[in-house]
């Protein structure tokens, strides 16, 4: 039996197809340093397009896949996830963006090229409004979701690889079907969970990680600043954006803290990284305050991610940049700059 989700927009999926019989090949671009949520809802995306069309698809992705739950949902799924990079985006006449809209800031498409597909959970892009084919839905916790429905409207049962990923996919994404979660994602949720293998499941979660994370810590902690309920962390040059995200996560956990933001330096980028546990502002809308002007962001009620290029890459601009979104970060969360403590300090 396929997965059955309740049918919130009909004709939606039927739409896809109609769409995908009318090409020869596809390109999947994912977000920039994919998350599960990415990796699934683009894994899920090419099973429609494999079983019901006679499209050759293609996943791509810019940056890396570096955490070590993401590396371990993309080995499971045992897909040719390729680097942007090394793919001739030409060649392929049809192209769709998954988990990111055009010109986002935190996918590597082409800017001279529009995409024929986009898939989201983001608030809506002007520039999405023009593509042939779009469903962004804000309110969902997860893209997977969407891909869960188009599944059960198009009669396809996903396997258990597939399904052990959107399973898992959804709930990062919602923080284990907490806050971040609506009820479409709870069905989802329900209809995978029987098809998924759930021993898989814990092994993602235990995923091992490099001696290069504990170095990471080491200098997260050493270089964390308290202010009142928040704390701000720079990470410095990183190698694997995904750091980001993860040690927010960890500092979040920190007795009082309601505001965590994480910055550091990949490929001529300041990265950042928000949460929150508190549920007056939206992440996602203090982000995109904090890099206005400056660079693109977004994100959801609790977690958010932004981007600032660096024109020179000096250590003088870079010190500029981190000053500016320090001040307007505390200001978002009331915090004063004055009240500063190393975090090692605090009792």
């Amino acid at each position: 039996m396929p997965v059955e989700a309740r049918n919130r927009t009909p004709n939606k999926a039927a739409r896809l197809i109609e769409l995908l019989r009318s090409r020869r090949s596809l390109l999947i671009v994912m977000q920039d340093n994919p998350d599960p949520d990415s990796l699934a809802a683009a894994a899920a995306l090419r099973r429609i397009a494999n079983t019901l069309t006679e499209v050759q698809c293609s996943i791509a992705y810019g940056g890396v896949i570096g955490r070590s739950e993401n590396r371990a949902v993309a080995d499971y799924l045992g897909l040719n996830f390729r680097p942007i990079a090394e793919v001739d985006v030409g060649k392929y006449d049809a192209l769709a963006l998954v988990d990111t809209q055009p010109n986002a800031g935190n996918n590597s498409l082409p800017a001279d090229r529009t995409p024929d597909i986009v898939v989201d959970h983001h608030p809506l892009r002007r520039d999405t409004r023009v593509v042939p084919f779009s469903d962004v839905r804000s309110r969902y916790g997860a893209v997977s979701t969407i891909l869960v429905e188009y599944l059960g409207e198009l009669g396809i049962r996903p396997d258990p690889p597939l399904a052990t990923a959107l399973l898992y996919a959804i709930r990062s994404d919602t923080r284990d079907l907490g806050s971040e979660a609506v009820q479409a994602d709870l069905d989802a949720a329900e209809a995978l969970y029987p098809l998924a293998n759930t021993r898989m499941l814990s092994a993602i979660q235990r995923g091992r990680v490099p001696p290069g994370y504990f170095r990471a810590l080491s200098g997260a902690l050493e270089n964390a600043r308290v202010y009142g309920s928040c704390i701000l962390v720079d990470l410095e040059d990183v190698d694997n954006p995904d750091l980001l995200g993860e040690m927010a996560d960890l500092f979040l956990r920190h007795e009082g803290t309601e505001w965590v933001l994480c910055h550091g330096v990949y490929e001529g980028r300041l990265l950042m990284s928000l949460r929150t546990s508190q549920s007056k502002k939206r992440a996602g809308d203090v982000v995109r305050r904090v890099v206005s002007r400056l660079g693109t962001g977004g994100g959801h009620a609790a977690a958010a991610g932004g981007q600032v290029d660096l024109k020179t890459g000096t250590r003088a601009e870079r010190d500029r940049r981190t000053k500016l979104i320090r001040e307007r970060f505390l200001r978002e969360a009331g915090e004063s700059s004055e009240r500063c403590r190393r975090l090692l300090n605090v009792p």
